[in-house]
């Protein structure tokens, strides 16, 4: 099997969107805050600053989950020993080498609404890795370079009001 450097998954979006977060926490916070301030002295609006704390909750928790996504997926070989790994880089612009027999599940789910799929990977002993959406790559590219792996693909379950 003679691979060079082969790009096997490849994200629409590399960015982790930090500004346009922060922007809109600040805002929210901003928001919420002042409409403590104003109405506190005339009802219980207790329940705004937990809707404003609720929602930076939910954005840092979503932050920590999105920035571990996985972005692109390469096989490469090296040059001296020419052994074969796979580079996995995630959102957060951390990357890791695998070796390519440790995949044990490629599952690729394509969008039913707009053309574009999502990946799980999972390697042997570890959770499994997702990708952020991204082009539908070739299922023959993953058998060739992951050949342990049980590579799939089907579509989502989820879809528009009259779309199958």
């Amino acid at each position: 099997m003679a691979i060079g450097e082969d790009l096997l998954w490849d994200a629409a979006d590399k960015g982790t969107r930090t500004r346009a977060r922060l922007r809109r926490l600040a805002v929210t916070a901003g928001c919420a805050g002042l409409f403590v301030l104003v109405l506190w002295a005339y009802s219980d609006s207790t329940w705004a600053a937990c809707a404003a704390a609720a929602y930076v909750l939910a954005e840092i928790s979503y932050r920590v989950w999105d920035r571990r996504r996985l972005v692109e997926v390469q096989i490469v070989t090296g040059d001296a020993d020419s052994r074969v790994t796979l580079r996995l880089r995630q959102a957060d612009g951390r990357t890791t080498e695998h070796d390519p027999r440790h995949v044990t599940r490629v599952l690729i789910i394509h969008d039913n609404v707009v053309h574009s799929a999502k990946l799980r990977l999972r390697l042997r002993g570890k959770r499994v890795l997702r990708g952020r959406p991204g082009r539908p790559p070739s299922l023959t590219t993953w058998r060739s370079a992951c050949p342990t792996a049980h590579v799939r693909e089907r579509g989502a379950w989820w879809g528009m009001p009259g779309t199958p």
